[in-house]
């Protein structure tokens, strides 16, 4: 396939931070057995991957402004572009030896996401895709599924955990989904949800509470791949209100439809 100068320097970018990823997973599976635990290592893995990144991406565009989990928000002089990184999603999983975590970068301009990079150096999986361009897995073509009905589809999830999110919200939502599809999954990292779902391996994806950097590069990754995508009220909002429904366009469509039942007391989450 071939990639934009651009799309390149993304590349490298994460597979560099994801090397480093790499070497400090190692290091946090044998740390499972102190006394102190891994997490100060963790943040500092996760801080070392995105000064790669921001290294990388810098130096062939200075100019341009940058969205990242660890370090926030900086205006570039460029005003047109930004980059927006997860340098590692899926810290948890990380952090526990769950070899399920990623690097995603995607370029902005004027507002939209036009490249991504979604990077898993556990099992060395690269996606990338680029508007216009289609998305790719490890160079290989990827499509969402072609599944048409919710009773043969996988569908991911995000669940809240302790201190996240609206927990009987999301159980009257949840148990609507279970109950008309194949089976339900939960990987711990939303960049390579959306992932699964570009490639096919995954029907449909919802979840809520989610920053862009969870979301930027995926995104670009399912409309490459022929997929579609939403927030939680089937509008285009999806860094306003922290929310995202994927799918091709059946089941994105039949999903929503799903999330929008009500719950015993007559309301559902997108009221």
């Amino acid at each position: 396939m071939a990639r934009s100068a651009l799309l390149n320097v993304m590349v490298q970018a994460a597979l560099k931070a994801g090397r480093a990823l790499a070497r400090d997973f190692g290091e946090v599976q044998n740390l499972q057995v102190s006394m102190k635990g891994p997490g100060d290592y963790v943040s500092q893995a996760d801080q070392k991957a995105e000064e790669i990144i921001l290294r990388e991406l810098s130096r062939a565009r200075p100019t341009y402004g940058v969205l990242a989990e660890e370090s926030g928000e900086s205006k570039g002089s460029d005003g047109q572009h930004r980059w927006i990184i997860d340098p590692l999603d899926g810290t948890t999983n990380f952090l526990h030896g769950i070899p399920l975590f990623s690097v995603s970068i995607a370029l902005e301009r004027q507002g939209e996401v036009v490249a991504g990079v979604i990077y898993n150096p556990a099992m060395d999986e690269l996606y990338t895709a680029e508007r216009g361009n289609g998305a790719f897995l490890n160079d290989r073509r990827m499509r969402v599924a072609a599944r048409r009905t919710l009773p043969d589809c996988v569908i991911g999830t995000g669940v809240p955990h302790m201190g996240r999110g609206h927990h009987g919200q999301y159980l009257i939502a949840l148990s609507h989904v279970m109950g008309e599809v194949a089976g339900i999954r939960r990987l711990g990292s939303a960049a390579l949800d959306l992932a699964y779902v570009a490639a096919g391996r995954f029907d449909g994806f919802w979840e809520e509470g989610l920053h862009p950097w969870d979301m930027a590069a995926g995104i670009i990754l399912i409309r490459e791949a022929g997929g579609f995508l939403s927030d939680k009220t089937g509008g285009s909002a999806m860094f306003k209100t922290n929310s995202i429904v994927a799918g091709n366009e059946r089941i994105h469509k039949e999903l929503m439809s799903v999330l929008k039942k009500p719950g015993p007391d007559g309301k559902n989450d997108t009221q």
